[in-house]
């Protein structure tokens, strides 16, 4: 797969030859619902002998339109991981467009011209609700009025599961919620977030429980703090682990949050590994004990808890 970034304008030099399917969004999770806007994008590829592109932005619109501070803004999936699975799903070429207030100040006709035509779609495929401008007139329903007839457009309806529309947003609160096995369905794979094995206090050692202390990237999306039975990828290899998201406010107060995960039947030394974490269930709160001996008894608890719940799903 091609990776393309853009900034607005762009040099018509950036652009490969040749007529696309040109697939519209954000993407972020590349969620069920965007899949399904992926896979008609491939279909009418296929079906006509040409090229699928994928067009999606560096940061979030909200960025520029509301004013949010980009450090603040959290994601389901990072540029990176939005790319693998791009590729996965069979995509040739990726536009990356740097979402700026230039670039937001493009009018429907300006954008059509210059990014669907200019990009060398033949055919434009989105989802019902996306937008290229003003959400009042920049609609899917009118984007025939701008194109013209000069392009073919395909749009996807919305997609649900148990009548819940497929969303980042609706990902987002079953997230908050700690419901990890919908977040699972809506997404289509365990939720994922990759980081980097660091030093913490090595507390967890001396409690016979030791963690990999994983740094993530401020911009992805953390779940609920608590405790998680999950899989953590170590040099290509997954691992069953249980992880906390939290503060661990039994031994001090107002600490920042980290993300520790101990990995069962494992002893590698793997500081500055860099590592993948899936989360697959939402095992407890994290809680404050009066001494160590509680906690202790909570984690052998937790190893548990982990293992059944491994163990019956590979059941």
């Amino acid at each position: 797969m091609e990776v393309i970034e853009l900034h607005h304008p762009y040099k018509q030099d950036q652009i490969p030859t040749g007529e696309v399917v040109l697939v519209l969004g954000f993407f972020d999770g590349v969620h069920r619902g965007h899949q399904e806007v992926i896979k008609r994008g491939r279909e009418a590829a296929e079906k006509k002998g040409l090229k699928l592109a994928v067009m999606t932005f560096n940061q979030h619109p909200s960025i520029v339109f509301k004013k949010i501070d980009p450090q603040t803004m959290t994601y389901l999936t990072t540029v990176e991981q939005k790319s693998q699975h791009m590729e996965d799903l069979g995509v040739d070429i990726l536009y990356v467009v740097e979402f700026t207030s230039a670039f937001a100040s493009l009018s429907p006709d300006e954008f059509v011209d210059q990014y669907m035509l200019g990009l060398h779609a033949d055919t434009v495929v989105a989802g019902f609700d996306y937008t290229y401008g003003p959400r009042d007139i920049a609609t899917m329903t009118n984007l025939p009025k701008y194109t013209n007839g000069r392009l073919e457009i395909i749009s996807v309806p919305k997609q649900t599961e148990a009548d819940t529309k497929i969303s980042s947003t609706a990902i987002r609160d079953l997230m908050e919620a700690g419901e990890m096995e919908r977040v699972s369905e809506f997404l289509g794979y365990p939720y994922t977030m990759e980081g980097t094995v660091v030093h913490g206090d090595a507390r967890g050692r001396t409690l016979g429980f030791p963690t990999a202390n994983i740094k993530v990237p401020g911009m992805s999306r953390m779940p609920r703090t608590g405790v998680y039975a999950v899989k953590i990828q170590v040099a290509g290899k997954w691992y069953s682990g249980m992880a906390q998201i939290g503060r661990n406010i039994t031994f001090e107060a107002n600490r920042d949050v980290t993300v520790e995960v101990n990995i069962l039947d494992f002893s590698q030394d793997i500081y500055g590994e860099q590592v993948a974490v899936e989360w697959h269930h939402y095992l407890r709160d994290e809680i404050k004990f009066d001494g160590i001996e509680g906690l202790v008894a909570q984690l052998k608890q937790d190893q548990v808890d982990t293992e059944t719940y491994f163990s019956e799903r590979e059941a």
